[in-house]
């Protein structure tokens, strides 16, 4: 995730015209040299191809709702927790390798296409892979997965090297930290615990090390607005996976009892907050502070905990059904905890990423950690998910009332 280099020479438009358009310039539909795209153009929206590819990820997200759902269900807090989290970053780390690579040098010629259809087919190897990861943190189908997308992602960097003068050194050392990296999670796999675990820390901050390494030798082009939309778009498909299991969860609840008032609560509780988190998150203009060289990485990277936070909040939902059909065994502070816990970091979260580097004064500044203290004491109470649901709604409420008068004009 470099920073923006707008002064540079290579930043061009990319030939948008037709296929006649395109055989006039000599240039074929199924193969077009691969050069820089330009970080400042008017127009850059997500692609249909970019948003094929993230659906391919719901499966993977889903999964990994799901188990921690189990875990924690099943008084498994800790484990259920670690897996997650390990599984969640093999998951985002997939996702977020393609978009940054696809917003400086996405083609949409046939190769680029069919390429991006190898990365796919390892991003479902991956979705298969997250059940055994995550009950017996056995990575060898996810790390087969990766070998998979990693060919491909590494052959679009020598493409891209191969064609971008400008950009070679950057590009080389992409593909050649990637590589490097990937040997290492195969080499990991003969690791017997507890030192498996611990060449899963060394490998992710060699692959945190990558783009910080490649982009020291010429930032590449991404565009901030399409970067904020697609890191926009993968957050509506967690938010989507959230809903959907919880719809599922109150499906087979009321198959197997009947409709109740807790159960309706927790319908209308969950709601509320998923709207709120919504709500909360896209009223940011995220392009505005991906803008600028300081934050880039800081905000990038910092999504995980966005992504991963929003998932669980789906599985703490569904533990809440777990416990009001009396179908898991856990206390009623474990079980507001496991939505209490993920609403609160998605809030710290993003009032870190979206809203103070605005500088929307400090009503709003202060209003979100509040919150988020406010929602971790809910589990003492006898109504938890309800009061959530009002502490965000109340955070939404404020967030309007500190909304600057031409801002909120533009956005309406």
């Amino acid at each position: 995730m470099p920073p923006v280099d707008e002064g540079s020479g290579a930043n061009r438009e990319m030939p948008m015209s037709g296929r006649t358009m395109m055989s006039a310039r000599g240039i074929s539909p199924w193969y077009r040299p691969m050069a820089a795209r330009n970080s400042s153009e008017s127009h850059r929206p997500a692609t249909p191809l970019e948003l094929f590819f993230d659906l391919c990820f719901v499966v993977a997200v889903g999964q990994a709702a799901a188990r921690l759902h189990h875990s924690v269900s099943e008084a498994h807090f800790g484990t259920g927790l670690v897996s997650y989290a390990l599984v969640f970053f093999a998951i985002w780390w997939a996702w977020l390798n393609f978009t940054w690579f696809a917003s400086a040098y996405d083609t949409d010629d046939g190769v680029y296409r069919v390429t991006t259809l190898v990365q796919i087919a390892g991003a479902l190897i991956l979705a298969a892979g997250v059940p055994p990861a995550f009950d017996q943190r056995d990575f060898t189908v996810i790390t087969i997965g990766y070998v998979v997308m990693r060919l491909a992602l590494v052959s679009q960097w020598l493409r891209a090297a191969s064609t971008d003068v400008a950009g070679r050194r950057t590009a080389l050392r992409y593909a050649s930290g990637v590589s490097l990296v990937q040997i290492g999670w195969i080499a990991r796999l003969g690791l017997p615990e507890p030192w498996g675990m611990v060449g899963f820390a060394v490998l992710v901050l060699g692959e945190f090390a990558v783009p910080v390494f490649a982009e020291s030798a010429r930032p590449t082009t991404w565009h901030p607005r399409h970067i904020a939309e697609r890191y926009g778009l993968f957050t509506i498909i967690v938010l989507g996976e959230l809903i959907i299991g919880t719809a599922f969860a109150m499906q087979s609840a009321i198959e197997e009892t009947a409709v109740t008032a807790a159960l309706l609560s927790v319908a209308a509780s969950g709601l509320v907050m998923v709207f709120g988190m919504w709500w909360l998150y896209f009223d940011q203009p995220a392009h505005e502070t991906l803008s600028s060289n300081r934050t880039a990485f800081v905000w990038g990277y910092g999504h995980y905990l966005i992504f991963a936070s929003a998932a669980a909040v789906g599985a703490g939902l569904e533990v809440g059904i777990d416990f009001d059909t009396h179908q898991t065994h856990i206390s009623p502070l474990a079980a507001g905890m496991a939505v209490a816990v993920p609403v609160a970091l998605f809030l710290i979260s993003v009032w870190g990423l979206h809203v103070r580097p605005h500088h929307r004064g400090p009503l709003l500044n202060s209003a979100f950690p509040l919150a988020a203290v406010l929602i971790l004491v809910t589990p003492l109470t006898p109504l938890p998910l309800p009061l959530i649901a009002l502490i965000v709604a109340a955070l939404v409420g404020v967030n309007i009332a500190t909304k600057p008068c031409d801002e909120a004009i533009q956005t309406s």
